[in-house]
């Protein structure tokens, strides 16, 4: 609801509507109820014993207290709240018997004799959902919408039905406005009329008065047709408001449109239709596919076997009877004549046919209701996946990795969900079965696989980091007697551990979970990246990240898109020697807008090229981030710009990000540590309280932040731009518009400090959860002079105060010893990558 409709709603009830101070809760009255209301209830909970799940009770029982009390408020005049707002007197007969947790006795209707109807129980309060008898009600409400009771339904057809009075409310009410006029939906316009004693000839429509051109309108009615089947005539004024494309396409049909009531507006609404009309079509992004790799896909088994017959071959056949043989266990088949629970909803199970490289696949599929509890998984993040490669390097501890076969077969399904087998069973056709099994296509199965993959961690011993749930840790001696952290990262079906003898937890792992016998070993591949182990000229060992590959093969899919679907119309550029064309500004793109299915392709671009940003490719992370702001609406030029990366990318598509174990070399003289306790007394950094005693070598946590200020030539937003260093590794970093429009280069550079001081944040309490132990600070590098100054020194004082929260935040982070931030030349600040778009000189 606008707050203008809000004033409205208020002024019909009467109500006095007043907008209290912001930031200001204790000038609310709510609030200081609210305040009283947990008061009440926490001494209720305290005086009687009563559990602490109870609160809620607790807290309807002091309201209902509150509102049945009289209390010094003038406007009450000697009255209590539930008197003057129901005009009824208030029973207060429930709270003077028993008090809240009391022990009482009531009368249980499901005691049959001999046993005693009176049972022992406690007091929670007056229930508002029975009748004197004891008979749960409805709740009676002046608003029918609000009231729950319920009625017996008798409907034309005879059958009765029952339905809660906020049912019928609502049925009623949809049928009407809110003074009562009954909605009907127009079906046709059939006719029109005209009166013509105040009709307008065509020749007297327009007149000249005082060199004046006046026009006059005339007035017509037309027959309508609604959707229940009645007729009636409606004055052209009304239906030109709720109407006006109906109107204006039966003025046309009807030969009518130069007519006077009609020559002077309906071209203009057809104009406008037809505008509506191809923006819809144009940003239409649902697109259907039949073929894929050149084989024709089947939408059913039928037609899957119709095509092998066609073809001469049987893989189809093949691949539905390899993938059933592991699917049937998901299946318990029930007998014939046996019907399901009754606990249990029916779905329709049907194969979903996909192909996967050159050979045929199958995965199932299906829709169920499921509450979001059940369907929520997660995956470990890239961010941890960094940061143990570059732990497991620095206390020379190895890494295996390894896929889960037929993973989401593996688990329970937590649905109670049955269907009709089809044609693929074979001889079972037809019969009934419960889906034991989670499959894939239910919306639970990612979190039940989820659920049972973390039940074997934990039968193993393992224990989930909090910082992230799908990182399990536990303490170990590798064979040189040091302690140190395990760790086992999941993504979906993707294993990846780091463990002295991995092994040892690969065949503990399949004894659980079964494994692909070719997946289990040193990782070549992960999450689409080469991961390969490099020894450096000083013996340093480290793990390193290349997504040449991945980069590689999209180039050419790109360059076989636009090849077999734009027939020449776009291309790769020649030269790529920068990710953007100079000069190139992709806010001042005015060139046309993409059709529908360019502009999907040009969305699969963007979630490439930011998946391969994530993969290491940090020479491209500030362009994508760029182009990323136009997928909703891109033009020609925003994709001739990402072809562009791609050019350039393809003339230099190895790159490898190593994760260096080194301790890094920080000049500690550049950072200046001072006493804060004047300012900020008693600030301390906050260690989580569950934390895992650290184990294993230390690290130092680096950052290089910058900012673009008024970067975007249109909306003069700026850019923020850091990179988060894990001794030499580089673990984080982060490219993104601020959200904000900053008038000078200083608040630009504090709001982007702000943004990593908060990253660098989370990133030591994710440490300390995975036992990793911290050297010091971090410590953060800028290049503003002013930026550093006001967070070094105390004294410093702020005179923008639209910057205080950005100011006060990172200089609390210093004062607890949580950062330490020292200037920078602008040539050596890594972070000025992430912000502007650099060319070669």
């Amino acid at each position: 609801m606008r707050y203008w409709e809000s004033l409205l709603k208020c002024k019909e009830a009467s109500c006095l509507l007043q907008s209290t101070e912001p930031y200001s809760p204790w000038s609310n009255s709510a609030e200081r109820e609210i305040r009283e209301l947990k008061k009440g209830a926490a001494r209720k909970l305290t005086r009687s014993g009563a559990p602490r799940r109870l609160w809620c009770f607790a807290l309807e029982y002091e309201a209902y207290v509150r509102s049945h009390t009289a209390h010094d408020i003038y406007r009450l005049d000697g009255r209590v709240p539930e008197t003057v707002v129901s005009g009824e007197t208030a029973d207060i007969s429930p709270f003077c018997e028993f008090g809240f947790w009391d022990w009482v006795k009531f009368r249980d209707q499901g005691v049959a004799f001999p046993g005693d109807a009176l049972v022992l129980g406690k007091y929670l309060g007056p229930s508002i959902d029975r009748d004197p008898d004891g008979s749960l009600v409805g709740t009676a409400h002046t608003n029918p919408v609000l009231d729950t009771r319920i009625y017996e339904v008798r409907f034309p057809d005879g059958r009765t039905e029952e339905l809660a009075a906020n049912v019928i409310a609502e049925a009623v009410y949809a049928q009407c406005d809110a003074d009562g006029n009954q909605y009907v939906l127009l079906d046709a316009i059939v006719d029109y009329r005209k009166d013509p004693s105040v009709a307008v000839a065509r020749n007297d429509q327009v007149s000249v008065i005082d060199d004046k051109k006046i026009v006059k309108r005339s007035t017509r009615e037309l027959c309508c047709e609604w959707k229940d089947g009645s007729t009636s005539w409606q004055k052209l004024s009304d239906l030109k408001e709720s109407h006006p494309l109906q109107v204006a396409e039966f003025a046309f049909a009807a030969h009518i449109a130069d007519e006077p009531a009609f020559n002077w507006w309906v071209s203009w609404v057809l104009k406008k239709r037809d505008r509506i009309v191809s923006l819809v079509k144009r940003r239409r992004r649902y697109h259907k596919r039949t073929h894929k790799y050149g084989i024709e896909l089947p939408k059913t088994v039928e037609e899957a076997y119709v095509i092998d017959r066609a073809t001469g071959t049987t893989f189809w056949h093949d691949a539905i009877e390899k993938e059933m043989k592991n699917v049937r266990v998901a299946f318990d088949v029930l007998a014939d004549g046996v019907a399901p629970p009754a606990d249990h909803q029916f779905i329709r199970c049907h194969m979903i046919f996909d192909i996967s490289v050159a050979r045929p696949a199958r995965s199932g599929g299906h829709v169920t209701k499921a509450p979001a509890t059940l369907t929520y998984a997660s995956v470990v993040s890239r961010e941890t996946v960094r940061i143990a490669l570059l732990i497991a390097a620095l206390n020379d501890i190895d890494i295996w990795a390894a896929d889960v076969l037929n993973a989401y077969i593996t688990a329970p399904c937590r649905e109670k969900i049955w269907t009709t087998l089809g044609k693929e069973f074979g001889d079972d056709c037809g019969r009934k079965a419960i889906v034991v099994r989670a499959l894939y296509g239910l919306k639970s199965s990612g979190a039940a696989f989820r659920a049972h993959l973390a039940g074997c961690m934990r039968e193993m011993g393992h224990v989930s980091c909090p910082a992230d749930p799908d990182l399990w840790l536990k303490e170990q001696t590798d064979r040189k007697g040091r302690k140190y952290y395990s760790y086992i990262l999941c993504y979906v079906d993707d294993l990846l551990v780091v463990h002295h003898n991995p092994k040892r937890i690969m065949d503990r792992i399949n004894s659980f979970l079964p494994l692909k016998p070719d997946s289990v070993g040193p990782p070549e591949m992960y999450l689409g990246a080469k991961l390969k182990r490099k020894t450096s000229e000083d013996g340093t060992t480290a793990w390193g990240l290349s997504p040449a590959k991945y980069v590689q093969q999209a180039v050419k899919n790109v360059e076989t898109f636009l090849k077999n679907n734009l027939k020449g119309r776009f291309s790769l550029p020649k030269r790529g020697d920068n990710p953007f064309p100079c000069d190139y500004a992709p806010e001042e793109d005015v060139t046309q807008l993409l059709e529908p299915g360019v502009a999907t392709y040009y969305m699969q671009l963007i979630g490439v090229l930011r998946w391969m940003c994530e993969l290491g490719r940090v020479d491209i992370c500030t362009e994508v981030s760029m182009l990323s702001s136009f997928a909703a609406m891109p033009r020609e030029g925003h994709l001739e710009a990402a072809l562009h990366v791609f050019s350039y990318l393809k003339s230099r598509s190895n790159s490898r990000l190593i994760f260096d174990p080194k301790e890094p070399n920080v000049g500690e003289s550049d950072f200046v540590e001072c006493d804060w306790s004047d300012f900020y007394p008693g600030a301390e950094e906050a260690l989580p309280p569950n934390a895992p005693n650290p184990l294993g070598k230390g690290v130092t946590l680096r950052m290089f932040v910058d900012s673009d200020h008024a970067g975007d030539k249109v909306s003069r937003r700026s850019r923020t731009g850091f990179v988060i260093f894990l001794n030499y590794g580089m673990i984080d970093w982060l490219s993104k518009k601020q959200s904000t429009v900053e008038t000078s280069v200083f608040g630009a550079e504090f709001c982007a400090m702000k943004h990593g001081i908060e990253n660098l944040r989370g990133i030591r309490y994710k440490l300390r959860m995975m036992g990793v132990p911290i050297k010091g600070p971090s410590y953060v590098y800028g290049d503003n002079m002013s930026v550093v100054t006001n967070v070094s020194k105390p004294e410093s004082t702020l005179r923008k105060k639209s910057n205080s929260i950005c100011y006060h935040a990172v200089r609390e982070a210093v004062a607890m010893g949580e950062a330490l931030v020292a200037h920078i030349p602008t040539k050596k600040n890594l972070a000025d990558l992430f912000t502007k778009v650099l060319y070669d000189a």
